[in-house]
């Protein structure tokens, strides 16, 4: 049991010093968050904006402001964690590779990775919420913590996952960009006339999404979307691990032992000696 938690806690030190020394991506947590948060409450107009909320099917009419600033904290949150986890999965795979032909267990390298993970989405969850509530007060702060934390995890799976399949780091991060931009703008009542449309069902952060609006602006329960964001969440935790342990296999044949050929005895010496012409 001992050397299974020091090669996870070595793992996860390594992991976690990784995120540390990705000073841009610090950078983004500590300012863009609270900028994005303040402009969009300065800049957009206060006035109600109704829409109807799937996953309780209320009708909801906050200032177009605040409800701005929800849809921009899950925008934040998704893009700095799938950042993060793309750069630290691009930059050491061939880290990871070495570490796995050396014999050191795939499992703990993948569950240190996810640990680490937990922990950096739970300090950027709550450092969003702490910036939304710092204007106003959402009805359920720690729901909608955890909706922004949900949604962060699984952005973070879904950057290994682009880490891992992706040759050029351009290619990585435009695609967490685009995906992420998409997903929440198309489920913004302000800025998409379709969010009511049942196709967003289909998008990575609909249940953060859902949760986020009903934790922030409805005392009504959250478990629904929190619930879908949680099949989401798994489905790209699991494709992550596949291709992290695709990614770290032996590219080497297997060794196959050699078949030593039989030493001729003397019916074959005899053989010889009868085809030799006279």
């Amino acid at each position: 049991m001992r050397r299974h938690w020091t090669l996870f806690t070595t793992a996860s030190r390594y992991a976690l010093i990784g995120h540390a020394r990705n000073r841009f991506a610090m950078l983004l947590v500590v300012v863009y968050i609270p900028v994005w948060i303040v402009l969009a409450y300065v800049t957009i107009p206060d006035e109600p904006a109704p829409f109807r909320l799937r996953a309780t099917g209320e009708v909801l009419s906050p200032p177009g402001n605040h409800l701005t600033q929800i849809t921009g904290a899950l925008n934040a949150v998704t893009l700095i964690a799938g950042f993060m986890m793309f750069a630290a999965t691009f930059t050491g795979g061939a880290f990871d590779r070495r570490l796995a032909m050396a014999g050191y267990p795939r499992f703990h390298l993948v569950l240190a990775k996810f640990s680490a993970l937990t922990l950096v989405c739970a300090a950027i969850a709550a450092y969003a919420t702490a910036a939304v509530g710092f204007a106003w007060s959402p009805r359920q702060p720690l729901v909608l913590a955890a909706a922004l934390f949900c949604a962060a995890l699984t952005y973070g799976a879904l950057g290994v996952v682009f880490g891992s399949v992706l040759g050029r780091e351009v290619e990585g991060m435009f695609a967490i960009l685009m995906i992420s931009i998409l997903d929440v703008a198309l489920q913004n009542p302000l800025s998409s006339s379709g969010s009511d449309s049942a196709v967003v069902r289909f998008l990575p952060s609909y249940g953060a999404v859902q949760a986020s609006m009903s934790a922030a602006f409805s005392t009504a329960s959250a478990a629904q979307g929190l619930a879908i964001q949680l099949l989401w969440l798994t489905g790209a935790a699991f494709a992550a691990f596949l291709v992290f342990r695709r990614r770290t296999r032996d590219a080497l044949p297997p060794v196959r032992g050699r078949r030593t050929p039989d030493r001729p005895g003397p019916a074959a010496d005899t053989a010889v000696h009868r085809e030799r012409p006279a």
